[in-house]
């Protein structure tokens, strides 16, 4: 009986996370094409093909914010469900075309769907891991969105070269369906005492208890959002497009080979023995970064963050997931995902301020600054209390 409890690889595991991959393959093969679609087919300015981009996320957020207090009421699963159907119905709205106003509009409500799906999926994973491997299970919970970080953008800049836009709106769509009627697959243990939130107090929206993790992984997110979105026009001005294109093939392998063994880790030894070394890794990445002037240390920056941010993502949803009553998984999985999102979704646009200001090369120096200073915040809010009981344990 024991043994079964453990079990990591059952079905429903592994369903959610192909349902996690296809939802992240997706945004990101949009998320690197339909700032270009913006500009050809609708003579979209540079700003308002950013704004086209980034307003999705902004529809996650608002999704998130809508769901992390009903998804135990209404039910994982059928949460699941029903923004898998919303978020593949609303591709269709990307064939129509009514101007930069209506494609501003479909991304939004595209990104609401997200936010639906993704909150559910990660609730429901948080619930099938064996609570023993939380960390391991997580960790290679995660893989799946690591994979398609790498997949997704190559995939849509190929197909951007070779086919047209219905093409790429066309393959998103079948590869929504595929996750949709994988999902229908999926057995979800259900609370046994549902609780209904309501009111608007803070409690009504986030998990409190999850709220010290959210803004560690929020001000990685914030600096991390730089490398996401600006590491092309980074490598222009450094002449190595080239190198550009692997960075975050690098970045996905580098996550690939640690997590397994940071997940483990973690159940282990606590999370302060991953969480330590990933932001101090980080910010050396971030500082190799600023200072790139060949394609080695470029990639060699893109090792480093993956190594650093990439097991930072993980290891702080693990905690988040922890630190929260059973019955609260579903919000905590949502206060993860809002500050993980916010650091994404607004990151671009104020970094974009600073540019003008410092550069590529000095901005990213001031990030590794700002990184290495998570290493003191962390303690604050996780790390002394995560020791404490590590000893206590013992």
């Amino acid at each position: 009986m024991q043994l079964t409890a453990q079990k990591l690889w059952t079905k429903d595991f592994l369903i959610i996370s192909l349902v996690n991959f296809f939802l992240t393959l997706i945004f990101f093969l949009l998320m690197v094409t339909i700032g270009v679609h913006a500009v050809s087919a609708y003579g979209a300015s540079t700003s308002e093909a950013g704004l086209v981009t980034g307003i999705f996320i902004i529809g996650t957020l608002f999704g998130r914010l809508f769901i992390g207090r009903l998804i135990d009421s209404i039910g994982r699963r059928k949460t699941l469900l029903i923004g898998l159907t919303f978020f593949t119905a609303t591709i269709l709205l990307y064939f129509l075309d009514f101007g930069i106003g209506f494609l501003l509009f479909t991304r939004f409500v595209h990104g609401l769907g997200m936010g639906l799906s993704s909150t559910a999926t990660g609730t429901i994973v948080a619930q099938v891991i064996p609570g023993s491997r939380k960390g391991e299970g997580i960790g290679y919970y995660s893989m799946s969105s690591t994979l398609a970080t790498a997949i997704g953008p190559f995939v849509g800049l190929m197909m951007s070269q070779y086919t047209s836009f219905s093409v790429i709106f066309l393959a998103c769509f079948v590869i929504g369906l595929i996750s949709l009627g994988s999902a229908l697959f999926v057995t979800v243990p259900e609370p046994d005492n549902p609780q209904v939130v309501r009111g608007l107090s803070l409690g009504a929206f986030v998990e409190p208890k999850a709220l010290p993790i959210a803004l560690i992984i929020g001000v990685a997110a914030l600096s991390y959002s730089s490398v996401l979105s600006y590491i092309n026009f980074y490598a222009s001005e450094l002449d190595l497009v080239e190198a550009a294109s692997i960075f975050f093939l690098v970045y996905s392998i580098a996550v690939l080979i640690s997590r397994p063994i940071t997940g483990r880790l973690m159940d282990e030894r606590g999370a302060n023995i991953v969480m330590y070394p990933a932001i101090v890794l980080f910010a050396v990445g971030m500082l190799v970064l600023s200072q790139a002037n060949n394609a080695v240390m470029l990639l060699l920056a893109g090792a480093l963050i993956g190594l650093g941010f990439g097991n930072i993502q993980s290891g702080t949803q693990a905690i988040a997931v922890k630190a929260a009553d059973p019955h609260r998984m579903g919000m905590a999985t949502s206060t993860f995902f809002i500050a993980l999102d916010a650091g994404l979704g607004f990151g671009p646009y104020l970094i974009g301020l600073l540019i003008p200001l410092t550069g590529f090369s000095t901005l990213y120096l001031l990030l590794a600054g700002v990184v290495f200073f998570t290493v003191f915040l962390y303690y604050l809010m996780n790390g002394r209390r995560e020791r404490a009981e590590m000893k206590q344990a013992a």
